[in-house]
């Protein structure tokens, strides 16, 4: 009932463009049965678990590794650990390319193939007997993961409506911290090799949920299987669901694309134009920030930080409530980022992680100068144990801020920004350009501190915190309730450039 008479309205409306009539008929028909859609994600969302499992395996592998020798006899050093940890990085980075350039014959197709050699990875790392056997599977398993990651994100904005579309997007990032949180805890019992098995049953799971779910409607068409594209729209709606406007909009999309297109000349011009451009510069500008804010410390190196930042309190523990709170907020984030928008979301994750990264900074300096004082007695370094709380405040609201904001939107716009033409090709650079920031990241912490100590290193972070703040008030767009499938190429263009 309530569905004739919205359609009913809608057809009153005859002062309304074709695109605003398309954009109503589809919010209608796309809230009548958002079940189904809710299980394809969580379906797709095994793969972001398997990506945290991974992610969180570092922080407490890596000291597993260093405190134990490996079974030919080679300890792992501190360079040969941040090797280790930043080629997954690495291995993202082509993962990315590689993806983006597999994502044209099917975001189901390439997330079924990557999966099972994802696990294999993993049981690799748990066999390895060198730190270069450690260092090849990480390679590996990070590119693999990125493919995965990547292409979840694409395939949940290509079958949610855009009422549920962020909050879908969220369910990603926080299966994600769950898996975090479940290798920090094992962590904190089982050792390297022992976790590496953990992180390998991850992607089994994946491979067999993917087989219950369809490909996306967008995929389907832009390769001309109409049919199929109609069968797979019809299970993510709802049996009941009208889906012939829908089905429309995203043909004619396709068709508008491409007659866009033709009146270019020359591929260049293609690549250089505003609707590529300009989501790839956002996308990358939010990825760079993302990765040099440090959110990457804490997940490498949580237990190597709180074991020198801490007097009294467990490392491992301190790693542990991190994950815990990282968790609560990407669900808090899910609840709010289709109601307050991604901006003011954005606007608040880039205070709150500048001051808390400036008082870590500023806690590292006081702990260095105490550290160093030769007059300290016994009662005073017992004393300083009392204060322990401190950094793991600072690391508590960073990770807030950062689960808040920055972590789930940036990957969200890469879904909403790039027009169905370009999803693969710019999911692809805006990724791979994140794992390099990622890597060089990662791979420079160790640096970074024997140069300017633990305290200038988080007091950069806060710096580059407060230039993404900078970045998003003057250049991020809201995307709050905008469809991405009804769009004409004009509309994208403008899109990216206003808010």
């Amino acid at each position: 009932m309530c569905e004739k008479t919205s359609l009913s309205v809608v057809g009153k409306m005859t002062n309304l463009n074709p695109e605003t009539r398309i954009m109503m008929l589809r919010s209608t028909d796309g809230r009548a049965n958002c079940r189904r859609q809710i299980l394809a994600a969580l379906a797709v969302s095994l793969g972001p678990f398997a990506a945290g499992l991974s992610k969180g395996y570092m922080s407490p592998a890596l000291p597993s590794m260093q405190e134990s020798r490996l079974q030919d006899g080679f300890p792992v050093t501190d360079q040969q650990a941040s090797w280790i940890a930043s080629l997954s990085l690495l291995g993202a980075l082509v993962g990315g390319i590689l993806g983006g350039m597999a994502m044209r014959f099917g975001r189901k197709r390439v997330l079924l193939v990557a999966a099972l050699p994802y696990t294999l990875a993993w049981l690799a790392t748990s066999l390895s007997t060198s730190v270069e056997m450690l260092a090849t599977t990480s390679f590996c398993a990070g590119m693999l993961v990125c493919c995965i990651t990547m292409i979840t994100q694409v395939y949940v904005t290509e079958i949610a409506v855009p009422d549920i579309r962020g909050c879908l997007s969220s369910v990603l990032k926080i299966l994600s911290q769950i898996g975090i949180l479940i290798s920090f805890s094992l962590g904190a019992y089982l050792n390297w090799s022992q976790l590496a098995l953990v992180v390998a049953v991850a992607p089994i799971l994946l491979f067999f949920a993917l087989l219950f779910v369809p490909e996306t409607p967008s995929c389907l068409l832009l390769r001309g299987k109409e049919q199929e594209a109609e069968r797979s729209l019809q299970w993510l709606r709802g049996p009941d669901a009208d889906i012939r406007q829908e089905l429309a909009t995203i043909r004619t999309n396709i068709l508008a694309s491409k007659q866009y297109h033709d009146g270019d000349t020359g591929r260049f011009k293609v690549l250089f134009s505003k609707r590529l451009t300009r989501p790839v510069l956002i996308t990358c500008g939010l990825m760079f920030f993302q990765r040099f804010t440090g959110a990457h410390v804490f997940n490498f190196y949580a237990v190597s930080m709180f074991k020198q930042t801490f007097r009294m309190m467990n490392p491992h523990g301190g790693a542990i409530a991190t994950s815990v709170v990282q968790l609560l907020a990407s669900c808090l984030s899910g609840m709010l980022i289709d109601n307050v928008g991604r901006l003011p979301l954005l606007m608040i994750s880039g205070v709150m992680m500048s001051i808390a990264l400036a008082g870590f900074g500023s806690y590292a300096y006081y702990d260095e100068v105490i550290s160093n004082s030769t007059n300290l007695t016994h009662s005073d370094w017992t004393m300083t144990g009392n204060y322990d709380w401190i950094p793991l405040v600072c690391v508590l609201t960073f990770t807030i801020a950062f689960s808040l904001g920055i972590s789930p939107i940036s990957a969200l716009l890469i879904g909403e920004l790039f027009p169905l033409e370009y999803r693969s090709t710019g999911s692809a650079l805006a990724t791979s350009f994140s794992h390099l920031c990622g890597f060089v990241n990662v791979k420079t912490v160790a640096d970074f501190r024997g140069h300017i100590g633990l305290h200038g290193l988080f007091w950069m972070y806060a710096g580059i915190s407060v230039l993404c703040l900078l970045f998003v008030l003057l250049f991020v767009p809201e995307t709050k309730g905008r469809e991405i499938d009804e769009m004409d190429p004009k509309y994208v263009e403008s899109l990216c450039i206003n808010r």
